[in-house]
């Protein structure tokens, strides 16, 4: 294990290894307007979503590790208190990329990257056409975390409203996540796609699960059990009663003559099938 003091670290190099751990990180893609209605767009991944009432978002253009510049957004921000925040998807994210770059202030990044300017309904900043959702949002705080390169400054915002492309709804009304297609940033040059890494866990149940501490000393000090398998076994209000793991012997007689360790990998076998009530059938034969 590296164990590291972030003061004896150069910026540049905590700044990495900060970018590196802590992700992906979603992108919020801001756009804003100066004071002379002059438009900027520039995408920021140290962003997320801090509440629903109200709703609000919270995202940092930090300041230049490299020569401790500020962004343009934050200097827009700092005049008209207005910003929108543009989702990107996979259909966008080479264009979001190029507004990236460093252009000189007063550049409109709309232009540069392609995107189509978007009037707002609520807010003077336009929106990205092409992003699949948007947020009309009003600046409510900016919390400076420093004056050096790499420091922070948060921008907190509340949703005034929202915008979503119909195309990415689900039945329900619900925005669908495969539909959406959502980019996110990770160190270096990568990015990953949300879609094609997707895995669903099931909510805590709502009575509470045994907990590992409940499961058999035999069965949660496996050499085959992994500690996600034991979270998923700890899950359940109750382990199967003695008739309905007997029925289940009888259903599967091959299991009654196995070892520990292949009773151990079967049940392994049914998680990751999700199913668990089978998983604990196995594990409980005698």
């Amino acid at each position: 294990m590296l164990s590291l003091n972030p003061k004896e670290l150069s910026v540049a190099e905590l700044h990495r290894y900060l970018l590196g751990a802590i992700a992906p990180r979603p992108i919020a893609f801001a756009s804003t307007v100066d004071e002379n209605g002059n438009p900027n767009l520039a995408p920021f991944s140290f962003f997320n979503v801090f509440g629903a009432n109200p709703p609000m978002l919270i995202f940092s253009p930090a300041r230049s590790v490299r020569d401790n510049t500020q962004k343009h957004t934050l200097e827009n921000i700092e005049k008209t208190k207005e910003v929108v925040i543009n989702m990107v998807n996979y259909d966008m994210v080479q264009q979001m990329s190029l507004s990236s770059a460093m252009y000189p202030k007063g550049v409109n990044e709309f232009e540069k990257a392609g995107f189509t300017m978007l009037p707002s309904d609520s807010i003077k900043p336009f929106r990205v056409a092409e992003a699949p959702v948007q947020f009309e949002c009003k600046v409510t705080d900016i919390i400076y975390t420093g004056t050096q390169g790499g420091a922070g400054n948060l921008i907190l915002c509340e949703v005034v409203k929202l915008h979503i492309n119909e195309n990415v709804l689900s039945e329900d009304g619900s925005i669908d996540q495969y539909k959406i297609d959502l980019v996110a940033r990770a160190g270096g040059n990568y990015y990953s796609r949300a879609r094609n890494g997707f895995f669903e866990i099931p909510k805590p149940i709502r009575t509470l699960g045994i907990g590992v501490d409940k499961i058999p000393e035999s069965i949660r000090n496996s050499t085959i059990l992994t500690g996600n398998n034991l979270g998923m076994l700890a899950n359940v209000s109750e382990l199967p009663n003695q008739e309905t793991v007997d029925n289940f012997a009888k259903e599967h007689p091959i299991y009654n003559s196995l070892t520990i360790e292949k009773k151990h990998t079967f049940a392994q076998q049914y998680l990751k099938n999700n199913d668990i009530k089978s998983a604990w059938k196995v594990l409980l034969l005698k």
